[in-house]
């Protein structure tokens, strides 16, 4: 890390490390309910908390033992049922995104059904998918899945459709033909596209498990944070929501690293 991100980073602390001291200064002078919002030193020790075991595991390894914790368990079953339904919504969108972006034949048949259900949020879905599958896995994996569709596919329609006509008149006056033209001018000139696409799919899926599991499950985040909120524990209730954040933010930078790990060829990232 060099000292140009150092200093970014050290000046993206500043307002989060002001807006902390002064939510501590507030609760220290008595100024808010402890009970409808915590101290951030109330906070940071119900965290530590729920993230220790709550009983050390005589005989075990190390290592077990300090994935033994409530927290780990909930983010670890959270971050299972993200990759299992992010996996199935994109591996479905992005084939039908390429198909659509490529052939205005394909475009026309699945355009208007698209349009119609794109605008329906994933919640709206939560009575049908417990309808449909039950309590459980199954339907939090079914939200998840959809929540990742429609971003991976919208993204991976338009980087087909916008590449520069250009690059695919040229290629043709050299003699490539169909599949040449789509696997080595269309596909690489989209992926740009396809990777914001799998940002945005992978960050609203990390937002639908939260809610899914509030709704169809009895473990994870979500579930974590509706039974601190039936017991009124403010203080496992933000520590819960901080744990959302990290975890959130955890993605976001690996998403944000591998893009410009893939992109390296493309115009702006190659230094």
């Amino acid at each position: 890390m060099n000292s140009r991100q150092l200093r970014e980073m050290g000046i993206g602390l500043v307002v989060p490390v002001v807006a902390i001291g002064l939510w501590q200064l507030a609760a220290v002078q008595g100024l808010v309910n402890p009970q409808v919002l915590p101290s951030p030193l109330a906070v940071l020790r119900k965290w530590v908390e729920y993230l220790l075991p709550l009983q050390p595991h005589a005989g075990g390894s190390w290592l077990a033992w300090a994935f033994s914790g409530e927290l780990m368990v909930d983010a670890l079953t959270s971050m299972v049922r993200v990759v299992l339904g992010f996996a199935i919504g994109a591996g479905l969108a992005l084939p039908l995104g390429l198909a659509m972006g490529a052939n205005a034949r394909v475009y026309a048949w699945f355009n208007p059904l698209v349009q119609l259900l794109r605008p329906i949020p994933p919640i709206a879905y939560i009575p049908l998918a417990i309808l449909w599958f039950g309590l459980g896995n199954p339907p939090a994996v079914f939200l998840i899945a959809l929540g990742a569709f429609f971003p991976v596919l919208i993204n991976t329609i338009a980087g087909v459709r916008q590449v520069d006509a250009i690059y695919l008149r040229a290629a043709r006056n050299l003699g490539a033909g169909r599949r040449t033209l789509f696997l080595r001018v269309i596909l690489p000139a989209a992926v740009p596209y396809i990777l914001s696409g799998v940002r945005i799919g992978i960050g609203t899926a990390f937002i639908v498990v939260i809610v899914s599991e509030m709704i169809a499950v009895n473990n994870g985040l979500g579930f974590r944070i509706l039974e601190a909120r039936e017991y009124f524990w403010s203080d496992k209730i933000m520590a819960g929501m901080i744990s959302i954040g990290m975890l959130g933010l955890a993605i976001d930078v690996g998403m944000n690293r591998l893009n410009n790990y893939l992109l390296r060829w493309h115009r702006g990232l190659e230094n």
